[in-house]
């Protein structure tokens, strides 16, 4: 199979274009800047968003297109910080619209990046892929216009999947491997009230239902990429603590965060119960739905 990547270069890109690799498909990474890269038989690093790049023939017979193109969401988020996030996943949707609408076989699938900050934040609700926003905030608003570009591609016959994906779990990368930091210290505990939904996902399920996603053809629309158990702030907190073998001792009060991380404190601070209904209606097996063991593998 023939398969683009947008964003393939990027924390999840990287992992799912390797596993569709190891799988035996063709792969073609979208990237600003191809000539630094290293091609190999079926692996093509193709160059776009640039004045110079004409990507469009060497994406012909594209048969799944996944776009995970985007700012990085970590840094604080300064006015120009919130547009350069909004601009760039719309800049990198609308060009792939733009690819699929000048295709002569249009691909079978797009999957779609999004986030489970769709939704809002609550203590009390359990989301599924049917819900709307409870809430209006920075997150749901790009959330909104990130899938409302992506569905243009609908109407070329093109079967799309909104991925809203929840916390993921890598010590090398992502919101983990930051949430630790403070445990090697010595420093960790409570992040906020600890009563936040973490909606978490282990690296391994988060590229392995965007995989399952690209085959399975009855699976459209919003795909929630979380495992079925979310937890509370606390308890995640606490499990990180036990795994690394480091006290957990030293609150983290929300009055701090928001200090230290202005508005992207939400990140932490709050949350929402996202439960993927989707991929347990279609038997995608996960392979960590308990976070404990999730994090021993992560982390150790």
């Amino acid at each position: 199979m023939k398969i683009a990547i947008a964003g393939g270069t990027g924390f999840i890109g990287s992992k799912l274009a390797n596993r569709l690799y190891d799988e035996g498909h063709d792969i073609y990474i979208l990237t600003r800047n191809a000539k630094n890269k290293q091609n190999k038989k079926r692996l093509t690093f193709v160059e776009w968003l640039n004045p110079a790049a004409s990507p469009l023939e060497q994406l012909q017979g594209t048969e799944a297109f996944v776009n995970l193109a985007g700012e990085p969401l970590m840094g604080r988020w300064t006015k120009s910080k919130k547009a350069q996030i909004v601009a760039s996943r719309l800049e990198a949707t609308n060009e792939v619209v733009a690819f699929i609408s000048k295709m002569e076989q249009k691909p079978s699938v797009l999957i779609q990046a999004s986030a489970i900050g769709y939704y809002g934040h609550s203590d009390s609700i359990t989301f599924t892929e049917a819900d709307g926003p409870v809430n209006n905030n920075f997150l749901t608003e790009v959330a909104r216009k990130w899938e409302n570009a992506a569905v243009q591609a609908e109407a070329y016959g093109v079967r799309t999947v909104l991925t809203r994906i929840g916390i993921v779990l890598d010590k090398r990368e992502g919101a983990l491997a930051k949430m630790i930091i403070p445990y090697k210290l010595y420093a960790g505990g409570k992040v906020g009230s600890g009563r936040q939904w973490m909606s978490w996902i282990h690296i391994d399920d988060a590229v392995g239902l965007m995989a399952f996603a690209i085959q399975t053809k009855s699976i459209k629309g919003p795909l929630n990429v979380t495992a079925p158990h979310p937890v509370r702030m606390q308890h995640l907190n606490r499990s990180v603590a036990n795994v690394l073998g480091k006290p957990y001792w030293l609150p983290a009060p929300a009055f701090a965060i928001k200090v230290a991380l202005g508005e992207m404190s939400t990140l932490v601070l709050d949350g929402a119960y996202a439960y993927p209904k989707k991929a347990v209606m279609h038997d995608y097996p996960f392979m960590y739905t308990n976070i404990d063991a999730a994090l021993k593998q992560v982390l150790t």
